[in-house]
């Protein structure tokens, strides 16, 4: 009797929308626990975040219910439950790769990121998805076999209105119970998580969405006198530079290569016995080389975009997504490339994906790139790029071309692709000589074969620089972006790297957030510096080794050579590491603090300590919120440092770089200080690579793509029709 009364029930419009809510309610359940770390504690938490997603659920798929007509109700039902399950799908990929939560900047950006994640989302797929869409599939077969049928009747407004507000006070109600169990969650939303935990996806959403507008309203409404605190901030906490290395490489080139996803314990790592990266094992331990082996990542929700704003800008990215992808087409930047053009540096970056990945092509120029080589500059065969672009060595072997043609001193910047999760490679590129792990994580043991192959390109390009000379009188930089084994994978990864799955625990995630740092040149005296450092304290270094002066500048990082260098880091999440102490998340002794050399949770804290945990996250929560206000108020159209003439990026077209660098070749004549201009002639025989691609088309290394000579062609028919007719 009940099952009938049941089915009599669901084949109302009533119990159509309850059925639907419901199995929402089932997956979203499974997804909290199956697919998200929320932290649930006590039995309350649990209670709330059962109730969090239904009240929205019911707000959502109500909205069907205000259509008249029978069909077109039923299909908006469908339509609000499908576009909320899209939602929480996208989160549960999400959340995968980045152990966070969508933003509503990163959702509305998604087009800028686009290209080349078909791959990288395949990855991130499991079998147990198939439960977040069954119900859906079910549902729509019930109802085109007729299992289902459409309720007729007509229910006006009164009903749409009382599901409505029954799905408003349940949303209410969570709410209440969410801020008696968590107070001020939504006035201190340092980890979104929480958020997630007691008000659920939509909520979230919601929330997170509001905020984006208001931060819109509040940067039309900044004025220079909302400078004012942050200035004083970045003049307190500057470093001076140390004397005996302000300046020391003053004129060199600088080679920034930036090794994506590569983690410090590949650093000097052995698989199956052999290393998995020996050339830059060698650089790390150079003679002429600096490394730093507590050097930590700092990005947030923009990854590799954020590792290049922190290194670029010495500020931090934003809190909701990428700075480059939000933000980054109307700010205000005082960057390297910019700052650098006062000492009269060219400047460059070589990338081997679309210009519009991470919003680049736009970045750059207001950053102040002379010049942008992305993919259109390169061959374009399909075995020549894996998932994010070309591949590193051809990336390095196919830019000498244009690399010889830059005018010196310059500032370049390689972006390399291919140890990107989901660390896939063609059997062609795979070192036959290298064996890699065989855990039951396909992930960890592919991330050894793309990092062993990084490490040729590099040790290529490498040999190159000395064979053209380019080393002596050249600075390299070389620095790992970000993480690229999760939270969840680094377990599987203990044994392999030395620990032990079994005590395994938070202070070893933050380990894993070390990446290799190092500077190398031939006048530099190797040493290993084992302070704590981070991406952001990079910009300020290299200024002051090049000899610029940073006192002016709004930057939060230090010299990492000054006496005066604050010796700790504060990631984007708010996790704090000091030279005494890792503190996780920003909650001070509310949190979890470990003491970083034992690596031993602190469970009772001396008054001393008290204070020194207070200090830090108080300069560390000082340091984000006002790198978050000059960035998300883009405050630095209002301040121009003496001497910095702030860029327009009107005036660079990346479309024609080839052209422009010929041209100034010529203009200069014998006064070029290109590379090709020193050799009088082209230097791309000197590069030697192993790249399959290339060895039976060597031509391509110095064959300039017929697209790129058709820029170039047209613009010189443009500059010599504007000339006659000027004439």
């Amino acid at each position: 009797m009940k099952k009938q009364s049941l089915i009599k029930f669901i084949q109302t419009r009533t119990g159509f929308l309850t059925l639907l809510v419901f199995l929402f309610w089932l997956k979203y359940i499974f997804v909290a626990y199956c697919d998200f770390s929320l932290g649930l504690g006590d039995p309350y938490q649990h209670i709330i975040m059962w109730l969090s997603p239904i009240g929205t659920a019911v707000l959502l798929i109500s909205i069907g219910f205000y259509f008249p007509k029978p069909i077109v109700s039923y299909i908006m039902m469908l339509v609000m439950d499908c576009l909320n399950t899209i939602l929480l799908f996208a989160n549960v990929l999400y959340y995968r790769q980045f152990t966070d939560f969508l933003t509503v900047k990163t959702i509305t950006n998604a087009s800028k990121v686009a290209p080349g994640l078909g791959k990288s989302s395949v990855a991130l797929l499991q079998p147990s998805d198939i439960i977040i869409w069954i119900d859906l599939i079910v549902v729509i077969l019930l109802l085109i076999f007729k299992k289902i049928k459409i309720d007729q009747k007509s229910y006006g407004l009164l009903t749409p209105f009382a599901i409505t507000s029954v799905g408003a006070f349940l949303v209410g109600f969570n709410m209440f119970l969410a801020e008696s169990s968590r107070p001020r969650l939504l006035r201190n939303t340092f980890d979104r998580s929480y958020v997630v935990k007691y008000l659920g996806i939509d909520t979230y959403t919601t929330y997170d969405g509001i905020k984006s507008v208001q931060t819109v309203q509040d940067t039309k409404n900044a004025s220079a006198s909302d400078l004012n605190s942050i200035i004083s901030y970045t003049q307190q906490n500057y470093a001076k530079p140390n004397s005996s290395m302000f300046g020391i490489e003053k004129g060199k080139n600088v080679i920034i290569i930036h090794l994506e996803s590569f983690q410090q314990f590949l650093i000097n790592l052995k698989v199956n016995g052999k290393e998995v990266t020996p050339f830059l094992n060698s650089l790390y331990s150079g003679k002429h080389t600096i490394s730093f082996s507590n050097f930590y990542h700092q990005v947030g929700l923009g990854r590799t975009s954020d590792a290049e704003n922190l290194l670029e800008t010495s500020t931090y990215g934003i809190s909701d997504g990428s700075l480059f992808t939000s933000l980054g087409s109307e700010n205000t930047f005082q960057a390297a490339p910019q700052i650098l053009k006062q000492k009269n540096y060219t400047s460059a970056v070589f990338h081997g994906n679309v210009g519009t990945f991470w919003n680049r092509s736009s970045v750059y120029k207001n950053m102040g790139y002379n010049y942008f080589f992305d993919q259109s500059y390169f061959s374009s065969a399909r075995t020549d790029k894996i998932c994010y672009g070309l591949k590193d060595k051809l990336l390095f072997a196919e830019s000498i071309k244009y690399l010889e043609q830059i005018q010196q001193p310059f500032y370049c910047k390689y972006i390399t692709v291919t140890n990107h999760i989901p660390f896939t490679m063609d059997a062609e590129d795979l070192d036959p000589n290298f064996k890699t792990t065989s855990t039951r994580d396909t992930t960890i043991n592919n991330y050894f074969q793309t990092a062993h192959y990084l490490d040729q390109a590099v040790h290529e390009f490498f040999n190159y620089l000395k064979k053209s000379g380019l080393y002596k009188n050249t600075m390299v930089v070389i620095y790992g972006d970000h993480y690229a084994l999760s939270n969840s994978e680094n377990q599987t990864l203990a044994p392999i790297i030395g620990e032990s799955a079994d005590t395994w625990n938070e202070f070893n995630n933050v380990q894993m957030q070390r990446v290799p740092f190092m500077i190398i040149a031939p006048n530099l005296k190797g040493y290993r510096n084992n302070e704590i450092s981070g991406e952001i304290d990079v910009l300020p270094t290299l200024l002051h080794l090049l000899g610029v002066n940073t006192k002016n500048y709004i930057q939060f990082g230090s010299d990492l050579f000054s006496s005066d260098y604050k010796k700790w880091v504060v990631f984007r999440n708010g996790t704090i590491v000091s030279e005494k102490y890792v503190i996780i998340g920003g909650k001070g002794i509310k949190g979890t603090v470990y003491d970083r050399k034992s690596g031993k949770q602190i469970l009772h804290y001396t008054a001393q300590e008290k204070k020194e945990i207070a200090y830090l996250a108080a300069q560390a929560k000082e340091s984000l919120k006002y790198s978050d206000q000059l960035n998300t108020h883009n405050l630095l159209r209002f301040y121009t440092p003496a001497g910095f003439v702030p860029v327009n990026p009107n005036q660079y077209d990346y479309f024609t770089n080839y052209q422009q660098m010929i041209q100034i070749r010529n203009q200069l004549a014998g006064k070029s200080t290109s590379l090709y201009s020193q050799h009088h002639g082209s230097t791309t025989k000197l590069y030697s690579t192993d790249a399959i691609q290339l060895k039976n088309r060597q031509d391509e290394i110095n064959k300039i793509p017929s697209s790129v000579l058709n820029n170039h062609l047209n613009s010189s028919k443009s500059s010599s029709s504007s000339s006659k007719n000027k004439k």
